[in-house]
């Protein structure tokens, strides 16, 4: 098993990765037993998550992008079409 330092930085890490606190119960039970497979797993689920995140926040911005381009037209002067 690879050492992936002491207990305490591995539940820390994953509180900083946006880890739920029942999670991390479930990764170091997975820890203690030695189940990289489940521990994978479970790191694997919480990054599509977070990915699944990241993507949401981009189609936001994109939104929030096209409003900005269209205020900006409208305040010099081009002539923008209607929404």
């Amino acid at each position: 098993m690879m050492a992936i330092g002491n207990r305490k930085s591995v539940i820390q890490n994953l509180a900083d990765a946006g880890c739920e606190t029942e999670m991390i119960q479930d990764f170091m039970g997975w820890f203690d037993k030695g189940q990289q497979t489940k521990q994978l797993e479970l790191l694997e689920h919480q990054r599509e998550y977070l990915l699944g995140r990241v993507h949401t926040d981009e189609r936001r911005i994109s939104c929030l992008d096209y409003l900005i381009y269209q205020i900006q037209g409208k305040s010099t002067g081009k002539k923008q079409d209607k929404v």
